[in-house]
């Protein structure tokens, strides 16, 4: 199978803009659900993360929308890398 390349954020990018950048992708996506999804919790959560959680955030945007809606919502394993914040992601939705 193919895979398509995927884009590599600013090099040397500043904190405020790369946080501006991951919401709009957060709620910029492929299906409606995952704009919700992502929109709500981009708004919570990305002020508060770590460099390298927003790294494998910004990774995660990188997946196909109907991959990260199942793993979000159970219905297949997510790959390894994101097993934390696909958990993260599925507490905020409980919370909402």
């Amino acid at each position: 199978m193919l895979e398509m390349p995927q884009p590599k954020p600013p090099a040397h990018e500043p904190r405020e803009t790369r946080l501006k950048r991951l919401a709009m992708r957060s709620m910029r996506r492929g299906i409606k659900e995952m704009d919700l999804i992502l929109q709500a919790y981009a708004t919570d959560r990305l002020p508060v993360m770590a460099e390298s959680d927003l790294a494998l955030y910004d990774d995660l945007l990188n997946e196909n929308d109907h991959d990260l809606y199942q793993w979000v919502t159970g219905q297949f394993a997510p790959k390894p890398k994101y097993d934390e914040m696909i958990g993260d992601i599925q507490r905020h939705i409980a919370q909402a």
